[in-house]
């Protein structure tokens, strides 16, 4: 018969804690590194045409998990997270803060989804 101690039942539950923790860790990485890698490929698309963002006198923003679209009478943005994604129409002529609120919001899962939603938006923004 294996005679076991507090140590080792002590170490071995160490480790599956361990173990367990560095996965969590890693998949949080991971969904990190998938939803920032998202924002840049919107993002990316969005800045390959200037001459229709100048056109549309509209500025593009990129921050870690979020791409914005700046006029100076609203606001879309797209935040993806935890492998959702979201976009906002936010109206800033009728703000009384300056992070005007939301009127319009979809919840999506791919920058395919993402780019659709912006031009509806876009579209009923600028007539």
């Amino acid at each position: 018969m294996t005679s076991i101690t507090l140590r080792t039942a002590f170490e071995a539950e160490h480790a599956r804690r361990e173990a367990e923790s560095r996965a969590r860790w890693e998949a949080e990485r991971q969904r990190q590194e998938a939803d920032h890698a998202k924002a840049e490929r919107l993002h990316d698309i969005l800045a390959a045409d200037p001459e229709f963002l100048a056109a549309k006198k509209l500025t593009l923003e990129l921050s870690r998990y979020t791409v914005v679209l700046e006029h100076a009478d609203f606001r879309l943005r797209v935040y993806f997270e935890e492998g959702q994604s979201n976009v906002t129409s936010a109206d800033k002529r009728t703000a009384t803060t300056v992070t005007a609120a939301p009127r319009k919001r979809a919840d999506i899962e791919t920058v395919e989804e993402a780019l659709e939603h912006l031009a509806q938006y876009l579209a009923d923004e600028i007539r």
